[in-house]
């Protein structure tokens, strides 16, 4: 849907997370706590059901990442599929697969790069847990991630709101994924470490209320329920105040 003079608009049918305090989806779990901790162990029947080695060689990276996808997806009946299906990944990131780069750096540094991990260079691209969300879920549409300097993700919803504008996809799962600074580097302010992720659609599935709608201004800033935010985690906790309606407010 367009929103008129909003702008770019679309309802939100699915979210999911892995937060410090847990993991979760919507419509099933309390809302995230965000803020200091470790992440939790993403146990691989999240993400696959049955017995696979795939999950088990991935960075944590992709673990995270993938996991919220997943999530994000089984919150807007998304999850299961008969066809490949023209739903598009947008994550905004901060350190993108950087503790993967460093990881792989000290196995690559010595005997001139004999002992270089293959495993780990696999997943020395910022994008790799979205190739893997893609191929798991089967999604053909733009998939990619962006880097900002500004913490919250809101990137990532824009470029997802302007890609169901413009009919480049049914569907856009956004987020917002980052592990904990690695050690050897000063902290970025206000970036958290998990996963974060909002389906939009046009339109609600039949049986599949919407959490609300939100809305790119000309401004450039996004809205919801007649405010703007500057988070994706602002926005998804105004979102999981209230249960989902039959319609997109």
């Amino acid at each position: 849907m367009r929103g008129g003079v909003g702008g770019p608009r679309a309802a939100v049918t699915g979210i999911g997370w892995v937060a410090p305090g847990g993991y979760g989806r919507g419509r099933a779990d309390p809302a995230p706590a965000w803020g200091p901790g470790a992440l939790p162990e993403i146990p691989r029947a999240l993400v696959f059901p049955e017995p696979t080695t795939r999950f088990g060689r991935m960075d944590e990276v992709s673990k995270v990442g993938l996991a919220a996808v997943a999530l994000a997806l089984a919150d807007a009946g998304l999850a299961a599929f008969a066809e490949k299906r023209p739903v598009g990944l947008v994550a905004s990131t901060r350190y993108g697969c950087l503790p993967t780069d460093l990881a792989y750096w000290e196995t690559a540094r010595t005997e001139g790069g004999k002992l270089a991990s293959p495993q780990l260079f696999a997943y020395t691209l910022p994008n790799c847990f979205l190739g893997e969300a893609a191929i798991r879920f089967g999604l053909t549409g733009p998939t990619y991630a962006v880097q900002e300097e500004a913490p919250g993700g809101l990137g990532a919803l824009a470029q997802g709101l302007e890609l169901l504008t413009l009919g480049e996809a049914a569907a856009v799962a956004v987020g917002i994924c980052d592990l904990p600074c690695p050690p050897a580097l000063p902290p970025a302010p206000d970036v958290e470490a998990g996963a974060l992720f909002l389906v939009l659609e046009p339109r609600p599935q039949p049986g599949v209320p919407a959490y609300g709608a939100c809305a790119l201004a000309p401004d450039g800033r996004v809205r919801c329920r007649g405010r703007a935010f500057s988070s994706l985690a602002a926005l998804a906790a105004i979102l999981l105040t209230r249960p989902p309606t039959s319609g997109d407010e």
